[in-house]
């Protein structure tokens, strides 16, 4: 996490999501994998919303980012660019972006108060909501319950990140092991996706049978959430099995408009899953804790974040996806304004920036500000709770009345003391 510088016939169970699952494969193959088609990013808009999250872990600096104060005692040395937003200015180191700030959402002023990785990330994730002896899901799982169809011919939620991957239950908090996440280590897909030539299909048709009697008898002797998460991670994979062409080679193209490193190549995977119709994707990124050395991390994280999520915007919004999809990006906290000694920035809670683009937002603003040094929020700080109220309502979900319920017992969705921020929301 740190740095060392720092739903009879088979064809009547054929979902329109599945339909236009295939629809999308093939038109990835007929494009390369560039632009959506637009028939299909027509049909899209039609269809349950998705969300896609950008998770830089350890805390881009919104200094550096969208909320520079080039000039000021803890300014550093990035210069403030303009925007395709008259008056507005963010990072040079943010070129792409910037020309894409027309069709983006930045929240200025989030205070969020908690400074540690360890706890800082499982609330802003959860959205942190008022403690009633549970644990929340993470966005995904909430999303894959609220808005996820459980006749999909693809997990609900997947999340793409550096690493190891696997079946990570723990994201569902109470809602159960079925809304955990499926998570594709470095992008890649669960490992022996491949049958092997010597087992036939209806072999393997025979194994999955005894396979799910074995497990029957072993759910008799142990609690139903321990096989619950091994069954679903199975199920899972089976349907990724299903759909290897997801994890086709990206095209020379693709790779030169997102990048070839790590976070291009993941956003590139999370963007063809979600065209598939995986309701949210979060897709991580590490390596943002800068203690030490800020200012020469920076310029090389940021332009790493800068060009794949500008072409993302972009590509979505040529094709009309962008209607059908909110983009999220953010981290769990900012960075210090002041400069420490290792000539780094540290965790600062109470005053940093997110931003967020497509379904149910308004396009071009920026909301909230800091003070003139960037070291507090000027005017109403917005936290966590807000946030969540605000991407429920952007994706079409009453935050305010829809309530979860676990062993009878209902439970708001988000922060009972909080609502969407008015301003962000189209």
């Amino acid at each position: 996490m740190t740095n060392s510088h720092a739903c009879q016939g088979h064809e009547h169970h054929l979902t329109r999501r599945q339909i236009l699952g295939g629809l999308v494969g093939a038109a990835t193959a007929a494009t390369g994998g560039g632009l959506l088609n637009r028939a299909v990013a027509d049909e899209l808009k039609k269809q349950d919303k998705r969300m896609l999250v950008i998770w830089l872990d350890g805390g881009m600096s919104q200094l550096e980012s969208w909320d520079p104060k080039p000039g000021t005692e803890f300014g550093g040395p990035f210069a403030a660019i303009p925007t395709s937003i008259p008056g507005v200015r963010v990072s040079e180191l943010m070129q792409q972006t910037a020309k894409q700030m027309h069709r983006l959402a930045v929240v200025r002023g989030m205070s969020t108060k908690d400074e540690n990785h360890s706890t800082g990330v499982p609330r802003i994730l959860r959205g942190d909501p008022k403690n009633r002896g549970v644990t929340y899901p993470y966005i995904g799982s909430a999303l894959a319950k609220l808005r996820g169809d459980r006749g999909s011919e693809l997990p609900n939620y997947i999340w793409v990140k550096p690493g190891s991957g696997g079946f990570i239950w723990q994201h569902a908090g109470f809602l159960g092991s079925q809304f955990g996440a499926l998570a594709l280590g470095d992008g890649k897909p669960p490992i022996h996706i491949n049958r092997p030539p010597e087992i036939t299909a209806e072999l393997d048709s025979r194994r999955n049978a005894v396979r799910k009697k074995l497990n029957d008898r072993f759910r008799q002797r142990r609690r139903p959430a321990e096989v619950d998460a091994y069954d679903y991670s199975f199920q899972m994979a089976e349907k990724l099995i299903r759909r290897k062409d997801l994890f086709a080679e990206f095209s020379p193209p693709e790779l030169a408009r997102y990048g070839n490193h790590p976070l291009g190549r993941h956003i590139l995977q999370s963007k063809r899953l979600i065209e598939a119709g995986v309701t949210c994707v979060q897709c991580h990124s590490y390596h943002w804790d800068t203690h030490g050395d800020n200012f020469n991390m920076h310029l090389d994280l940021v332009p790493q974040i800068d060009r794949p999520f500008a072409a993302l915007i972009d590509d979505w919004s040529q094709s009309g996806m962008l209607d059908n999809v909110l983009v999220v990006l953010m981290s769990e906290f900012g960075r210090t304004p002041k400069i420490n000694q290792r000539l780094g920035r540290d965790h600062w809670p109470e005053a940093w920036s997110l931003c967020l683009a497509g379904c149910g937002v308004k396009r071009g603003v920026v909301v909230g500000k800091t003070t003139e040094n960037g070291a507090w929020v000027d005017g109403e700080p917005y936290d966590i709770g807000h946030i969540f109220h605000t991407i429920f309502q952007a994706l079409g979900v009453d935050s305010q009345s829809t309530e979860y319920e676990n062993d009878g017992q209902p439970l708001p969705i988000a922060h009972d003391d909080y609502g969407a921020i008015a301003e962000v929301l189209a």
